[in-house]
């Protein structure tokens, strides 16, 4: 098939997708699209790179970036507070029931002070609030549930099947040379294999989600063609998380469908004790395989060696920690004569981080930051499963494995950096679960009857007595 040809195919399936998937009764803020843009950005490549504007990659880029990325990112900050600011209240109540999440960025802003560069660590701040104001903009949203539905659907549907197109057809877009072992790798419309594998992992969660969910609500108006969007976006998202060749993001992605199915359980929904079970399992199992080197038959047929190849690397930068404490400043280790340091010594390897979630915190914010990071995992979990027991069992079972992959991937990426596809799916279940936490059942309901069902008197089987009850009643005037 020609790419043209297969280009308008595919740009009308993915109109198709969005007309299959429309839903009059679900009232969301027009704003929601502010946070679709601003993961359509980060889940694919800058508008540079696009464009083909980007100069060539390098350690000064780390510092400079590119003025048309940071007038876009800037120009949808902006837009997002002021959506923000027209909800009032509802905001400040959602950033008080989060002041572990307020207390982490608040120590980051705290930190430009000792960097080496304050200048780009501040900027690299403010973009980091970005995130926040994305999530906020979902969580207090007239509907958030359903908010969150169309972000999932309005990004898979706008970044999965293009994926797809540009690795099948145009190679020279959705391909690249591996740069550790120079394969040909799958890349989709982002930059590298990492990034492909994480985007398509938290929509494909949630998309699994959502499958799942209509499966189960037999009542819910046009729930076939719903049923067939999720469906087709959930097969692009399988293939690609093959075809992107990252193993954190496949595992985390099974682990994740496999506690969405065991949380729908009764039983377990039913034993708290039980979902603990099965997170600790998952948790547990996930660091065995990628930290510890355990399960290696599973790890070498994923093509891996025991510890993914990153070990050397923690053994490598942990000790270039400026300061055990308070590290080098918000998102600065990669900065400067540190990173030229460490690609000197690594020549051919151009490494940008420690490839640990935990660690590149411990590097930036030192032990602090940890315990901030730490207090926040536990904190987001906790209240995952009071929306698990107390609200709703389903979308507090996504909340459970969000919070429980996104812990798993940061064993070996470094899923807690800014303007990162897992650390906002993580963000959003943390502040979604405080908020969630304290609604009642009836706010957070999956799905909607379209008519609400009318309490009626018991009718029995037809008889003399009410046949005539009945007759009577109906009869309006006297003949």
């Amino acid at each position: 098939m020609k790419p043209s040809l297969a280009t308008l195919i595919f740009a009308c399936g993915i109109v198709g997708l969005f007309y299959l998937d429309r839903d009059k009764s679900l009232k969301t803020s027009k704003a929601l699209w502010i946070p679709v843009f601003w993961l359509w950005i980060l889940g694919s490549r800058g508008p540079t790179v696009w464009l083909g504007l980007a100069p060539p990659a390098g350690p000064d880029t780390q510092l400079d970036g590119t003025p048309l990325d940071r007038a876009i990112f800037m120009l949808i900050i902006a837009a997002g507070v002021v959506a923000l600011i027209r909800r009032g209240s509802k905001v400040f109540d959602a950033i008080r029931a989060n002041g572990v999440i307020a207390a982490y960025f608040g120590f980051c802003l705290v930190s430009v002070l000792w960097s080496d560069f304050p200048a780009v660590s501040a900027k690299r701040w403010i973009k980091a609030i970005g995130d926040a104001v994305m999530i906020l903009i979902v969580v207090t949203d007239s509907s958030p549930v359903g908010a969150f539905k169309r972000l999932v659907s309005r990004v898979g549907f706008v970044l999965l099947p293009p994926s797809i197109l540009l690795i099948k057809y145009y190679p020279a877009l959705g391909r690249a040379y591996d740069v550790w072992h120079g394969n040909v790798i799958n890349i989709g419309v982002t930059t590298n294999k990492n990034m492909l594998g994480v985007i398509v992992f938290v929509i494909t969660l949630g998309t699994f989600w959502r499958v799942l969910t209509l499966i189960r609500s037999s009542n819910q108006p046009n729930r076939f063609r719903h049923l067939v969007a999720h469906l087709i976006l959930l097969g692009f998202g399988v293939r690609l998380l093959i075809q992107a060749d990252s193993e954190t993001s496949k595992a985390c992605f099974a682990l994740g469908a496999c506690l969405l199915l065991v949380t729908s359980i009764s039983f377990v929904g039913r034993h708290t004790w039980a979902v603990h079970a099965v997170a600790l399992t998952a948790v547990l199992i996930g660091a065995d395989v990628m930290l510890l080197g355990g399960g290696r038959s599973l790890v070498h047929a994923m093509g891996r060696h025991d510890d993914l190849g990153r070990t050397q690397i923690w053994e490598e930068v942990i000790p270039m920690a400026p300061n055990a404490i308070v590290g080098a400043g918000f998102e600065s280790f990669w900065l400067g004569p540190r990173l030229h340091e460490i690609q000197a010594a690594n020549p051919g390897n151009p490494l940008n981080e420690a490839h640990n979630g935990y660690i590149e915190v411990y590097l930036n914010l030192g032990l602090i930051g940890l315990c901030l990071i730490a207090i926040l995992l536990i904190t987001g979990y906790v209240r995952a499963i009071r929306v698990f027991r107390k609200v709703d069992r389903s979308f507090g079972g996504l909340l459970v494995a969000y919070v429980v992959t996104g812990t798993i991937y940061c064993i070996t990426e470094a899923g807690f950096r800014t303007m990162g596809p897992n650390w906002i799916f993580l963000l959003f279940a943390i502040v979604g679960a405080s908020i969630f936490s304290s609604k009642s059942a009836a706010l957070v309901k999956e799905e909607k009857p379209l008519v609400t069902a009318v309490a009626l008197p018991r009718i029995g089987l037809p008889t003399a007595k009410n046949t005539l009850r009945v007759g009577l009643a109906g009869r309006n005037t006297p003949n």
